[in-house]
């Protein structure tokens, strides 16, 4: 067994990672700082207000994008960022909520969630399914439509997204009309060791993986649950009835090949609503290729859009 695997040590690894994290947040400048993810996509303008979120595990602080158009009631988006599920990495996702702002028509409320070490599975998902409901049952007081929502996150957040959109179906609601799940991490029940990229090095390496999977889930028998692992062989629940999902992977990425197996799933539910493989490019590649963020985050857009105001996916997303 790798020293990664054991609890204490992952979680050790997983708060240098979030000490490095917060510093880089703070410097004026530079790759890492909220600075530079506020600087990116310059295009798209920066209107948002500040939300926090009642909910059993701990209140959560949102940022609320609100949408350029004279829409009343717009529809609303709920993001989770990425970062393993150890980092609260909310900022890096700024550029994305901004262009779905104005692309998408949407309010986006991009969540802090609560996350590991500190918070272990099941909080993460558990809060986030709190989140969403609450973002649905106070749309009208919070000035949007509750009954045109939309859920999505890269990485870590995709899982989330997911596992959203699984309670959702068990519990009978809220109504999600497309969960957007970008590179996502969904079989956790597989050592990270055991998984391949096609190219050498990629990104996400192994040992990070195991970092996190430990860290948000020390116990390995609890990884095949649903809300963890739904690209797992183990999970064979009927996902019928679940939200539409559009499934973005990367061509490098570690994750690929179960981002493909859940997309598989879904159309065999008749769920997918889209699935995309983003040719040349490895996990988290929109952090830093704006040209290719640009491209894959007008598809989000477009499917948003589609899911939430009835229009053609393959058409230009208006603003």
């Amino acid at each position: 067994m790798s020293l990664l695997a054991r609890p204490s040590v992952a979680a050790l690894g997983a708060k240098t990672m979030q000490r490095l994290t917060l510093l880089a947040s703070r410097r004026p400048s530079g790759p890492g700082s909220d600075a530079a993810s506020h600087a990116r996509l310059p295009e798209f303008p920066r209107r948002t207000g500040e939300l926090t979120v009642p909910t059993a595990v701990a209140p959560a602080r949102a940022t609320v994008y609100l949408p350029p158009s004279r829409d009343p009631s717009p529809p609303v988006h709920v993001n989770f960022h990425g970062g393993g599920y150890v980092m609260s990495l909310t900022e890096l996702d700024d550029p994305l909520c901004r262009f779905l702002a104005a692309e998408a028509g949407v309010a986006v409320v991009n969540v802090d969630y609560v996350v590991a070490p500190q918070h272990p599975f099941p909080a993460p998902p558990r809060q986030a399914y709190e989140v969403v409901r609450w973002v649905a049952e106070h749309a009208a007081e919070q000035g949007w439509d509750g009954a045109r929502l939309t859920v999505g996150g890269q990485s870590a957040g995709g899982g989330l997204a997911a596992a959203v959109a699984r309670q959702a179906l068990v519990a009978g609601g809220p109504s999600i009309a497309l969960q957007v799940l970008h590179y996502p991490p969904l079989d956790l029940a597989t050592n990270a060791a055991d998984k391949r990229a096609s190219i050498t090095r990629p990104m996400l390496r192994p040992w990070m993986a195991e970092v996190f999977d430990t860290s948000y889930v020390p116990d390995p028998k609890r990884r095949s649950d649903p809300l963890v692992s739904p690209a797992h062989p183990s999970d064979t629940a009927d996902l019928t009835g679940i939200a539409p999902a559009l499934v973005i992977t990367a061509e490098y990425d570690l994750l690929r090949a179960e981002g493909e197996r859940y997309a598989e799933r879904l159309r065999a539910a008749g769920a997918l609503a889209g699935y995309h493989e983003v040719a040349g490019a490895d996990h988290g590649y929109d952090g830093k290729d704006d040209a290719k963020a640009r491209e894959v985050y007008a598809l989000i857009a477009r499917q948003v859009r589609a899911a939430t105001r009835g229009e053609d996916p393959a058409g230009p997303p208006a603003r």
